[in-house]
């Protein structure tokens, strides 16, 4: 994942001198890094115009072949409303598929969205796990939602999403309800 973000940044900040119509072939040839980097530009207006919708497709495209970082933008476009109409369910949706496939911001952000009760039912247990997920991770911003939380909860359910945090991370993040 790591070498993902940094070929990113790397081909959006311009160190390499990669053309937008090798880019676009690249994603019209139906290649996820390329897809998501297409929306990545259209999104943030990297060498051409920004159009949010078209970054929505591009992103969509990559996020359904499974690209992590690209269903972690697609989410982050659903829950703003940008190129697309605002919508929490698909947004928590498209979180969860890149929480599950280990992405730790979106481990954090899933367990905010359970926590906040946005495109989910509000449920301090799931906000736990995936709270514990993302901070098992290396996220340092878990730490002290984790805190927050605690306070928050009973000792019986506290208990309880120890237990199912454990579940979860033993299942891969795919036993994690």
């Amino acid at each position: 994942m790591k070498h993902i973000l940094m070929l990113t940044l790397l081909l959006t900040s311009g160190a390499f001198a990669v053309e937008f119509e090798d880019i676009l072939a690249k994603a019209k040839a139906g290649r996820p890094m390329y897809q998501y980097l297409l929306g990545s530009m259209y999104d943030q207006g990297e060498g051409i115009p920004e159009n949010d919708a078209e970054a929505v497709k591009w992103y969509r495209k990559a996020a359904e072949q499974g690209h992590a970082i690209a269903q972690f933008s697609l989410s982050y476009m659903y829950d703003l409303g940008e190129g697309i109409p605002e919508n929490d369910a698909e947004a928590v949706k498209w979180i969860r598929k890149a929480a599950e496939q280990n992405l730790v911001a979106a481990q954090f952000f899933l367990g905010a969205k359970y926590f906040l009760g946005e495109g989910v039912p509000e449920n301090h247990i799931k906000a736990y796990v995936w709270s514990s997920m993302a901070k098992t991770n290396g996220d340092e911003r878990a730490k002290e939602t984790l805190g927050f939380l605690k306070t928050e909860m009973t000792k019986n359910q506290i208990a309880e999403a120890q237990k199912l945090a454990a579940k979860c991370y033993e299942s891969n993040y795919k036993d994690c309800d």
